[in-house]
């Protein structure tokens, strides 16, 4: 028998969506499994706020009966917009070592977006930046976050086979805690905070939904020109200070302000969850709650950490704004007794962004990739 493609249209069939990836890593030691229950809000057209904007269809390959891969086409039209383009988007990927199942499954997105008009397919990317990007090339030995994709190292090499190229890369850094914060650094920051009259703060239980939309409005502002991006809608945002602010420590939230109280610089982080979503195997029952409660709200914290967000309004990048957030955290990160950060992707050519290590000593440890091809 040959590949069979077909399209995810129950809920037992995109239950198999979901955790064919599961199955598929479940021995890998540097794999992090999605929760399921997030997987399903993501892939639901109800649920997810970005159908707003976004169109998409997900499938399964099936060989000799058995599902060998899956893969979603999405077609963001926000971004499309934004950009120009006519670009159909491939995304959570994974098939076994078979040419022709990968093949299958590109060919199958490929043929869906031309009957959306797409002349170009790109991928692995999501419905928006706030979902996992980039197929892994480089760091197959590392261990993910729970922002990042993690694949087999024959993947790319199935893309270069299928005539797809490089469009962008991003990097990935291991930032090291220094003993204390460098002297430059303070010296930049005491100075920036005269000059522009530039203060910290730190939130509160109460008010971190006093500056919740801020946040959001400043990642719109300050992303705005990076690859893909296309800014978050209202409805967007309100998910995701209901999903994410909640579950915050809040001596990891660093923001900057100007004298009128307006944000204008955001650092936020969180203890790595990799290993407690590991140890849960995607699912909060039974006892997959158990390791994610230990961390999140009982503080048995890792010896890593996440940096899951860095916005500065882009008036004031290039000018040391970024120094203030982290001589507020660095003596955070001492105190909780972290010995490295996760930088997350970052893309290659954003000299901005990789700038601001330049006082630390970082090792970069993982490279991941987006394809394209003419259609």
């Amino acid at each position: 028998m040959g590949i069979t493609i077909k399209k995810v249209e129950t809920s037992k069939e995109l239950k198999q969506f979901i955790r064919f990836n599961y199955e598929m890593y479940k021995d890998n030691p540097y794999s992090v499994p999605d929760l399921y229950d997030d997987m399903l809000n993501t892939f639901s057209r109800d649920k997810n706020a970005a159908f707003e904007f976004c169109e998409a269809d997900y499938f399964m390959a099936y060989k000799d009966g058995k599902p060998v891969g899956r893969v979603a086409a999405i077609m963001n039209n926000r971004a499309n917009e934004t950009w120009n383009k006519k670009e159909v988007r491939f995304g959570w990927i994974d098939f076994i070592d078979d040419a022709e199942v990968s093949d299958a499954l590109l060919k199958t997105v490929e043929a869906w977006g031309k009957k959306r008009g797409a002349t170009e397919i790109v991928g692995p990317l999501g419905f928006t930046d706030f979902d996992a990007e980039g197929m892994l090339v480089e760091g197959f030995d590392q261990l993910s976050t729970m922002a990042t994709i993690y694949n087999h190292p024959y993947y790319p090499e199935h893309m270069v086979k299928h005539g797809y190229e490089k469009d962008a890369d991003w990097v990935e850094f291991k930032i090291y805690i220094p003993d204390a914060i460098p002297d430059k650094h303070k010296r930049i920051s005491e100075i920036i905070m005269r000059k522009y009259g530039l203060k910290i703060v730190k939130c509160t239980s109460k008010d971190i939904k006093k500056y919740g939309q801020a946040i959001f409005d400043l990642m719109n502002e300050a992303y705005s020109q990076l690859y893909g991006y296309s800014a978050l809608s209202p409805r967007q945002i309100k998910q995701y200070i209901k999903m994410f602010l909640p579950i915050l420590d809040l001596r990891m939230v660093t923001l900057v302000v100007d004298s009128e109280d307006q944000v204008i610089a955001a650092g936020i982080s969180m203890p790595s969850l990799s290993e407690a979503l590991q140890k849960a195997k995607g699912r909060l029952l039974p006892f997959g709650w158990y390791h994610l409660l230990k961390v999140i709200f009982l503080k048995k914290y890792p010896k890593v950490l996440d940096l899951l967000l860095v916005a500065v309004k882009p008036e004031y990048q290039n000018k040391g704004v970024n120094a203030l957030l982290f001589y507020d955290l660095i003596p955070v990160y001492q105190n909780i007794g972290f010995e490295y950060a996760e930088s997350n992707p970052e893309l290659e050519l954003n000299g901005k962004v990789q700038a601001q290590w330049e006082y630390f000593k970082t090792e970069q440890h993982k490279r991941r990739r987006c394809f394209k091809k003419n259609l």
